[in-house]
């Protein structure tokens, strides 16, 4: 059985490749956290976090992306940065979906900041 984050992210990445970005590396994982997808746009290095929240009890998709999580997803990307001779210019992006239905794909470009 699949489960439902492997759908959304794979959904999640068919989408931001038909949008012209190119997938990098989908589940990067390292000792300080997971980021879902990182991606290319142009110049840019795009660290995407995808969430599915088919109940909107306790805020949704959204909301799920608090302050600790960003935080987690910042520190995994400098570990992601680290490996590479040059950086580039980043971006944290967020994919929020209410169910696994492809049309139901929300794109948050600059998600947060940290």
């Amino acid at each position: 059985m699949i489960k439902t984050g492997v759908i959304a992210e794979t959904l999640a990445a068919q989408y931001l490749q038909k949008q012209g970005l190119i997938l990098l590396q989908q589940n990067y994982r390292c000792r300080l956290g997971e980021i879902d997808l990182i991606l290319q746009d142009g110049e840019t290095l795009v660290f995407v976090e995808v969430r599915l929240r088919t109940n909107p009890r306790f805020g949704g998709a959204a909301a799920s992306i608090d302050l600790r999580k960003q935080k987690k997803i910042q520190h995994t990307a400098d570990h992601f940065l680290s490996t590479l001779t040059r950086v580039p210019p980043c971006r944290f992006d967020a994919i929020l979906m209410q169910s696994t239905e492809p049309g139901k794909i929300e794109w948050i470009k600059n998600a947060f900041s940290v």
